[in-house]
């Protein structure tokens, strides 16, 4: 919803619900440069209040016990988890990172779609924080790791559109990572699915971008500490002299 101000406060909980690029793995030599961990980050250095940051991400997850990858996967699924993890955590911004491996294993994009949306309305529903959908990440090697091998380019950007349209349907955010990595094969580990240290920082300055077009209590401590600089106090003389301030 560009142009939209869904929250004029500092947020005060974040919880991602994702997978294994949420949750970090062996790609990444610290913990600390998780994508999730680097939003938490930034939003702690702009905010007048440090968020609390609740990491949900369990690698090799599906979304749903419908999806073909369910039987292989990390359990429980998101449908299974979202209230214990998500809602009982009464977060004011959430960010939902699902469809990497429900589109690896092929799950029909429709049932995806379905399955994001209850997960959404059923949060807002109990809770209503700020919600960031993310789109599929970029990977290199979709015929590795059986039964996760049944997806593809053009599959993901079908899961993405979907996306995009749960997230205009439920009046989420939008945070288009796949855009941001721009099929940069360099950005990405060489296990062939995962983002590297450099792939995550663009995936967490993607989601922050998004969240800071849409929420101003993100810039609530910088406003306050330009209220009364010199070029500011310039600027309203001007304003109110009807004077352009950059005009010579």
């Amino acid at each position: 919803m560009p142009g939209s101000d869904l929250r004029a406060e500092p947020f005060r909980t974040l919880v991602v619900l994702g997978e294994s690029t949420v949750e970090g793995g062996p790609w990444l030599d610290e913990g600390e440069l998780r994508w999730p961990d680097v939003l938490a980050n930034l939003m702690s250095a702009c905010q007048e209040i440090p968020v609390t940051y609740r990491n949900e991400g369990i690698g090799a997850s599906v979304i749903s016990p419908r999806s073909p990858g369910y039987e292989h996967s990390r359990k429980p699924s998101a449908l299974e988890r979202y209230r214990e993890r998500v809602i009982a955590a009464d977060p004011d911004l959430f960010v939902l990172a699902y469809g990497l491996n429900d589109m690896r294993a092929g799950m029909p994009v429709e049932e995806f779609a379905e399955d994001l949306r209850t997960i959404v309305r059923g949060v807002h529903a109990a809770c209503r924080p700020v919600t960031v959908l993310t789109t599929v990440y970029h990977m290199t090697r979709f015929e590795w790791y059986p039964p996760f091998d049944r997806g593809g380019r053009e599959l993901t950007l079908s899961y993405n559109r979907a996306i995009a349209e749960v997230a205009k349907d439920t009046q989420s955010v939008l945070a288009d990572v796949w855009s941001a990595e721009g099929e940069a094969d360099w950005l990405i580990h060489q296990d062939g699915v995962h983002a590297n240290a450099v792939g995550n920082l663009v995936l967490a300055h993607r989601v922050f971008e998004a969240i800071a077009a849409n929420c101003s209590g993100l810039t609530r401590r910088t406003t306050a500490a330009h209220e009364d600089t010199e070029w500011t106090r310039e600027c309203r003389a001007m304003n109110r002299e009807g004077i352009e301030p950059l005009d010579p």
